[in-house]
């Protein structure tokens, strides 16, 4: 074992520029205690015997071994110092002839099911799906909102607050829901969430059991699918067709839901629009088998053509169905702000479990959007947006029509922030996307959002809500020159 002597053969550093000579002295100690140079039960030497060989104060020694007291490296008692006994686990460090142990093995086999949902070398914005038009947001305006929130608020709005969140943004969000999308909710029925993404998982936590099945539309939303996999459910791909999400009577008598998600006013990222006629058979289906219908209103508050589409969730009363909605979209995506409307038969349930679960935050974010959509800001931005992103996504339809040069069809639909870019088979879209990271285009290859992809689902889903106008003929170009290489 090492002495006390030979463990400062190298001096400690007095400059002023390196760390307080306390930190080294405990430093130094601490490593030669988990190296076991220092072995369990020795004795340190004295204070004042220790300060005379490092040549430092005894205060500072004394306070470096309080230190390693307190950290349960040694222990004191009227007989001096000593190291004391640590168990093997609690040794980080080890003699480099020593081999390190191997880490626990992950035993949650639900990790291995999740795959990144887009290229990590992804690098550019242009044409990138699910981006608002950032430059165009008023912050002027939401400035002013947020600094009338902490002055009204103050210090009150510090603590955790309500754990489903503040009852002022919940009573905006109701009475725009009701304006804007027929949805029929009262403020206690509506639980803040940040995002569409925890609303997903919230519901996953308070309506299922892990092995219970759960219906996701086929292509869909990647994100739907990692909430389901999260829950430990059994996850059955639906497909879409021109009128939305297929279920069928056989879907519904040999493999019945416990929940099912779907995105019935602009399909993600097909653009369909479920039928009412499928509308009102999923509802009906639902409350025959206990299931619940977790309807995500996906930029349905960008319709370009026609009135816009009512959400499912008022189609009838007392419907099963949980209504998710974010303002990523039409806000900002770092406000992290989305809502959650539950049916009123699950206000009694799930009461307790969320008061326990939640812990609210964000208040002053909040504050600020229920000033925001009160003093009709938030219609008025949207009114705006609709306009430029009517007006792009049109220029987008031109430029794929001219300029993009191989075979394909436009789907989308006249909403949203996106168009869909079927290819033939022969045009892969994976290594067309990937391509088109080196030129800091960022497309999304169509197969990547399906379950079990079909030769159908070849394309490229192309936002324009973020990527001016005046772009997209020189990045269509460079798209179809990046198909013909690709072509197989």
């Amino acid at each position: 074992m090492m002495t006390i002597h030979a463990l400062f053969d190298t001096p400690l550093d007095k400059d002023s520029a390196a760390a307080p000579l306390q930190r080294q002295l405990h430093h130094r100690l601490k490593t030669a205690i988990l190296d076991s140079r220092l072995a369990p039960g020795s004795r340190l030497p004295a204070s004042r015997g220790l300060a005379k060989v490092v040549a430092i104060s005894r205060n500072t020694v004394t306070a470096a071994y309080e230190y390693l007291a307190a950290e349960g490296y040694v222990q004191q008692d009227r007989q001096g110092t000593r190291v004391a006994a640590l168990s093997n686990a609690s040794r980080t460090a080890r003699p480099r002839t020593v081999r390190e142990p191997a880490a626990p093995p992950v035993t949650a086999w639900r990790l291995a099911q999740i795959r990144p949902t887009a290229p990590p070398t992804a690098t550019g914005n242009a044409l990138r799906p699910g981006i608002p038009a950032l430059s165009h947001f008023p912050l002027a305006a939401w400035r002013r909102a947020c600094d009338q929130a902490i002055r009204r608020a103050g210090s009150s709005a510090l603590g955790y607050g309500d754990p489903v969140d503040e009852p002022a943004l919940r009573t905006a969000i109701a009475r725009h829901l009701a304006v804007a999308r027929g949805v029929r909710c009262a403020p206690e029925q509506i639980v803040i969430t940040e995002g569409a993404q925890e609303a997903l998982a919230l519901c996953v936590r308070l309506l299922s059991n892990p092995g219970d099945t759960a219906w996701v539309e086929d292509p869909g939303y990647r994100g739907a699918r990692v909430a389901m996999q999260g829950g430990d459910l059994r996850i059955l791909p639906l497909r879409v067709d021109a009128d939305g999400l297929v279920a069928t009577e056989a879907d519904w008598k040999t493999q019945p839901p416990r929940l099912v998600y779907t995105t019935p006013s602009h399909q993600y990222p097909v653009g369909a629009v479920l039928t009412v006629a499928r509308r009102l058979a999923l509802i009906a289906q639902a409350r025959a088998h206990g299931a619940w219908i977790l309807e995500d209103d996906y930029d349905s508050e960008f319709r370009h053509a026609g009135e816009p589409i009512g959400a499912m969730q008022g189609l009838v009363a007392q419907a099963p169905v949980l209504y998710l909605g974010t303002f990523s979209k039409t806000m900002f995506p770092s406000l992290r702000l989305g809502f959650l409307v539950l049916p009123e038969a699950l206000l009694a349930p799930t009461h307790t479990p969320l008061q326990e679960m939640l812990r609210g935050g964000h208040r002053f974010e909040q504050l600020a959007m229920a000033e925001f959509i009160a003093s009709g800001q938030f219609s008025r931005h949207l009114g705006r947006m609709r306009r430029l992103y009517r007006d792009r996504q049109q220029a987008l339809r031109e430029a794929l029509t001219q300029h993009l040069g191989v075979p394909h069809s436009i789907e989308g639909g006249h909403c949203g922030l996106h168009l869909t870019v079927r290819l033939p088979v022969d045009y892969p879209d994976a290594a067309i996307a990937q391509a088109a990271q080196r030129y800091g285009i960022a497309p999304t290859a169509l197969s990547g959002f399906a379950l079990q992809p079909q030769s159908q689902d070849n394309g490229l889903v192309l936002g324009y809500g973020n990527t001016s106008a005046e772009l997209f003929a020189p990045l269509v170009q460079r798209l179809g020159a990046l198909a013909r290489e690709a072509q197989a």
